[in-house]
Parts: structure tokens; sequence; C-alpha cells
């Protein structure tokens, strides 16, 4: 970790010289001197000392994901002295990149994780996009491809997605009865997107002074949430999706299944289980007039770059290979955390972006109440993931779109085993990613490939190979059915099971999040915790799975840590918001 620079110059300032050593009829009436190394063990044990009595940092975050990142990069530019720690050798969590270069070819650069995007590039976004709000509020921007368009893959036949989709494939597969159900949804969505866009969530706290932040929106949020037309009750948002489409009149099964695909894809769950709030944001960007996506120039970790040098901009600071043992617990409050290497950095407020379950293991096993820890450790989890990467040739595929989303047979659901793909294929877009002539592409299934077949496997073994071998081709026919020759294209290829997901991005059974239902009528919990100091951010937390949600609880943790961020808070939304 690099030292501020007056740490720097409290540790290694020029000692003062040492006076000469007295005669031997001198010694007693002075003290010795006491030799260098002495003194300067001593300042570092004073330091040493003087940082714990007053605390290493206001916050440390553990956890270099997104959500995390955007909750210490938030702090950071409020003033606060914040240090994310981050396990791995590099920032981002899902979010990073990795590269293969093939000798007499190149360099071939691969996302892990997310990859689709919508709402980063457009500047009005901020109202309903928190991680463009988090970016317009450190001030800085990622640079992106825009597109309009993807494909699908479905029984029914091969079409384009454009924001004309009722127009276009719904008219195709159903006919115009289909069509105007599917404008009537549109029309019951505005008001729903117009509650979600009147309420950003940078204005949002978790104390009473809410009142201030989110006092200057109210009249827009409460014009909104008409509450003499029950169609446009803010208490909506907080429904499954599916009853949603029930209130709005959508009947037609084609309309309803993509809807269920579409849901199951940004939330790991169908329409019954996927909260109405996510998809009106969802609407808001998709289907408006104009509306594109987005893919960040140079791939996703451009966008974790982005985040990191704005934490560096604000005097945060991030230190790799840092894993963290546990969170430290003195007199009933998180007061730090202790690393692996065995040192303890004390701070005010420990912001975990972790899962429910690894939190678990960072804390003190009586830090907690049981009933909330047996809670949190009780929640189900989504299931993981099958993924094939791919560097292969692209010549004559100037037909390809950036993204695909494939499925098989809608008899089966859509959240069932080998049925369902997505895949990326961002060299489409953004030619540095790989060599002149070709491209990168991942597909992976969406939270459908079960744990329990993998999680006793040993990595090394020849089981686990002819596993892998098996389980892949899935991916391969559905691959296929885009460009029939991919096998023969491909010069890069690397499969990845569960045990992938869980060894690389850290993910607690290779999951993709909690599997928190809105059908239940379960909610995600915010950031507060039992334990005073202990503030919590990413897909286990409020708003729930997804980018823009997990950078929403960034903002949220943030703005939890404290009164002291209220008037930069305050003065953050008169620049974002006037």
């Amino acid at each position: 970790m690099w030292m501020s620079a007056w740490r720097a110059s409290a540790v290694f300032a020029p000692q003062p010289p040492c006076l000469p050593t007295r005669s031997p009829a001198l010694r007693g009436t002075a003290p010795e001197p006491e030799p260098r190394r002495l003194r300067q063990r001593r300042a570092r044990t004073s330091l040493r000392a003087a940082r714990a009595s007053r605390g290493d940092y206001d916050a440390v975050v553990v956890g270099s994901g997104i959500g995390g990142l955007c909750a210490a990069a938030t702090l950071a530019r409020y003033g606060k002295k914040v240090l994310c720690v981050e396990a791995h050798d590099t920032a981002g969590g899902a979010a990073h990149g990795f590269k293969r270069r093939v000798p007499k070819l190149g360099t071939f650069r691969f996302d892990t994780g997310p990859s689709f995007f919508s709402g980063l590039s457009a500047p009005e976004t901020a109202r309903i996009n928190p991680l463009k709000a988090v970016l317009d509020l450190l001030e800085t921007e990622v640079l992106c491809h825009r597109y309009e368009s993807f494909g699908l893959c479905l029984p029914e036949g091969h079409f384009t997605h454009t924001r004309g989709f009722g127009k276009e494939v719904l008219a195709e597969v159903s006919g115009e009865a289909a069509v105007k159900e599917w404008e009537a949804l549109l029309q019951a969505m505005k008001p729903l997107a117009a509650l979600v866009e009147a309420l950003p969530v940078p204005a949002l706290r978790l104390d009473p002074s809410v009142l201030l932040t989110a006092g200057p929106f109210l009249p827009k949020f409460l014009a909104a949430a008409n509450p003499l037309d029950r169609s446009t009750e803010a208490l909506q948002l907080k429904d499954p999706f599916a009853k949603t489409l029930s209130r709005a009149g959508l009947k037609d099964p084609f309309a309803r299944r993509w809807l269920d695909l579409l849901c199951f894809c940004l939330s790991g769950l169908p329409a019954d289980g996927t909260v109405t709030a996510e998809m009106a944001m969802m609407f808001g960007e998709f289907y408006k007039p104009g509306a594109t996506m987005d893919y960040p120039v140079g791939g996703v970790q451009s966008l974790v770059r982005v985040l990191t040098e704005a934490l560096a901009k604000y005097q945060g600071e991030l230190r790799l290979r840092a894993e963290v043992e546990e969170i430290l617990v003195e007199r009933n409050k998180a007061c730090g955390i202790r690393l692996k290497s065995g040192e303890e950095l004390r701070c005010s407020t420990v912001i975990c972006n972790t899962s429910c379950w690894d939190l678990m293991k960072l804390l003190p096993p009586d830090s907690l109440p049981d009933a909330w820890r047996r809670e949190r450790e009780s929640t189900p989890a989504c299931r993981s993931f099958m993924h094939l990467h791919l560097g292969f040739d692209m010549k004559g595929l100037d037909a390809l779109q950036e993204h695909y989303i494939c499925l098989e047979d809608w008899g089966r659901g859509v959240d069932a085993e080998e049925n369902a793909l997505l895949i990326s294929i961002p060299s489409v877009e953004d030619k540095t990613l790989a060599p002149e002539g070709f491209g990168v592409l991942h597909a992976y299934t969406p939270a459908t490939e079960s744990w329990e077949r993998w999680k006793d496997l040993d990595r090394k073994s020849q089981e686990y190979q002819d596993l892998k071998e098996a389980r892949v081709q899935f991916l391969w026919r559905q691959l296929e059915r885009v460009i029939p020759d991919l096998r023969q294209r491909a010069k890069v290829q690397l499969v990845g099971t569960p045990l992938t997901h869980r060894r690389f991005l850290r993910r607690f059974q290779g999951s993709y999040g909690p599997a928190i239902s809105a059908k239940e009528g379960q909610e995600f919990p915010g950031p507060l915790t039992p334990l005073p100091g202990l503030l919590l951010c990413g897909d286990s937390c409020f708003p729930g799975i997804g980018v823009p949600a997990v950078a929403a609880s960034g903002l949220l943790a943030a703005h939890a840590s404290g009164l002291d961020t209220l008037r930069p808070q305050a003065d953050a939304l008169r620049r974002l918001f006037g």
C-alpha cells in the first residue's frame, strides 16, 4: 500500500545526529543518547499507536466489485479517507477481464462477467441508472460503443431485437392483437419508469435527513405516484413483474415468454420472481425512443479502471492481493479488519462487498444476533454457470450482432438446465479486443447449472475433465445456431465451470447471487446490520442483482456511513440534477 506523504515523513524523517559518546568520567551525569535504530523503532511504535487510537481510515471497503468501488469512490469524493481491499490481483470482482496470447496471432481480451449495458453514455440517464449517476458524481465517464440491436435465437426462429420489438418481432410471431397488447404495456410502464426516475438513488438515505436530500424530488415523485390512480401506485414497484404484466392486460403467450426470459437474464428469476422496479428501470432505458445499448471501449475492465482511477483521484486507496481474514469487533462495534498477512487496519466504518454467506466467515461468531445470522445464512442461492470463451476467425461474419439470447424450448421453462444461453461478441463493435480479422466471444448459461454435480470434484481429475467436456456441448450447439462453422474457426477455447466461477470470481458456490423472489414477498435487505460500524453493499443487498443494482447499493452504503456525508451528498445532488 502506498503511504500518504505525511505518514512517510513521520516514519522516515531525518533524525538529529547522535552526540559524541561521553567519556567514562561524565557518564551518569546525563542520559546516554539512544541509538538511531532504537529512536526510529520508537517513532514507528508511536505512529502505530496514534493510528490505532484515531483509526487508520474513515472507511475500509472489503471487496472491489462494482458495488464496493462505487461505495469507496463516493466516500473518497465526499472527502473521506478510504481504503478498498481486494483479495484478487485485479479489481472488479465479477466484472474484471483477462487476456490470452496466441503465438503468431496476437492477444485476445475477454470479459469474465457482465457484458450487457445501457444508459452509460446518454447524459440524461443519471436519474434512472445508478451507475451513470455514480460516474457523474465522480466527474468521470467511460467511453462506450453504442448499438441498437441484438439477436434472438428462439423456437419460433431467428430475430433481431430493437426498441421496435412490438411492431417488428411480435407482429411477425403473434399478429396485430399482440402488438396492441404490447403498446398497452409500454403505456402502463411509463408512469412506473417515471416513478423510478422521479426519485433518483443518489438522493436516498436511511436516516431522517433523507427529507433534506430527497425533499426537492418529492413533488415530482408524488405527482407520478398519483394516489387517485391505482395503476400508478408507488407500491406497485414492489410487486412481481408478472403481476404488473397481468394488470396491463398482456396475454399473448409469446410476449409473456419473452419477458419471462428477459427477466431471467437480468435478475436470475422469471417474471413472477423479479420485482417490478427493476423492470421499470429497464423499460425506461430499453424501449424508449432513441434507446441504445452500450459497450465500454476496451472491454468491461475499462469501466473498472475508470472507477479505480476516480478512487485514486480523490485520494482513496486500493490494495490488491489483500485478503481479509477477519472483521475486527471491539466493544460491540466493527472497528477494522485483519488481513491474512496479520496486518490490522482500523477504521470508523467497514463496508463489506461480499455475499451474505461469505460475510459470516469474516465475523467473530458472537458478533451478530443468532436469528439475524441464521436468516442470512439460509438465504437461497441462484444456480451457477457454464462458460465458454472463444477467440475465433471473424472473416465473412459481418452480419453478426454484439449479443444473442438463445432458448431451445419454451415448454421446459426459461430457468431449465441446458435451455437458455447468453452470447456476447464484443469484438463486433470493439476491434481492439482481438487481432485483426479475429474476434472474441463469451457464451454462458444464465444461472442454470447445478452446483451439486461439481462441488466434490477435483479440478485436476479426469472425472472433472470429462464432465466439463460433456456439459459444454450445449453451449457449442447453441453457438452453432449463430455461427455454424464456429468449431473450425476457434483459435482459443476456454471452458469455465461452477468451480471456475468460484475460484476466479470468488462467488459462493459459483452462484449468480441470492435467489430472493418477489413472488414470495421477499425483499433484498438494505446496507444496515445489527453490528454498529458494519455496512453492506453488493448483490446480496437492495436493490439486488445486476450492475446498476450493485452500483445503487454502493451509493446507499456510502450514505449510511454517517451524517457527515449529508452536506457533500446535497452538494453532489445540486451538481447532478440542479
